[in-house]
């Protein structure tokens, strides 16, 4: 009867939440494991960290400063998304239909002229 207790007592204790660490607080924990003044075991220790952890954190900031420095100068292109460019698409064809229009009108208009020009 005192196993079934013990048992139900390791069960019923909390759970580690999962711990999320902002860009910011990854950058500083990557810095702080560049100082060779202070031991990253105890860096480790102190964020309550893996080493596995650190070296995500290490490819993590590789990859970001590859991507940044590997861009071209200028402009950034920006990026649309597909519902700006439906909602543009649709006015492009409103627009385009509404010039076939005042073309059909502008030829009709010339015709009842006798093809006169607008210079008259």
């Amino acid at each position: 009867m005192t196993s079934s207790k013990s048992s139900a007592a390791t069960n019923s204790s909390p759970t580690k939440k999962r711990r999320y660490l902002n860009a910011e607080k990854k950058f500083q924990i990557y810095l702080e494991a560049q100082n060779r003044d202070l031991p990253v075991g105890e860096l480790l220790r102190r964020e309550g960290l893996f080493s596995t952890d650190l070296a995500r954190i290490r490819q993590q900031v590789k990859e970001g400063a590859l991507q940044r420095l590997g861009a071209k100068p200028g402009r950034k292109e920006s990026q649309v998304s597909s519902e700006v460019h439906e909602a543009l698409k649709h006015e492009l064809q409103e627009k385009e239909r509404a010039l076939a229009d005042l073309s059909v009108e502008l030829a009709i208009l010339r015709k009842k002229t006798n093809g006169g020009s607008w210079d008259r």
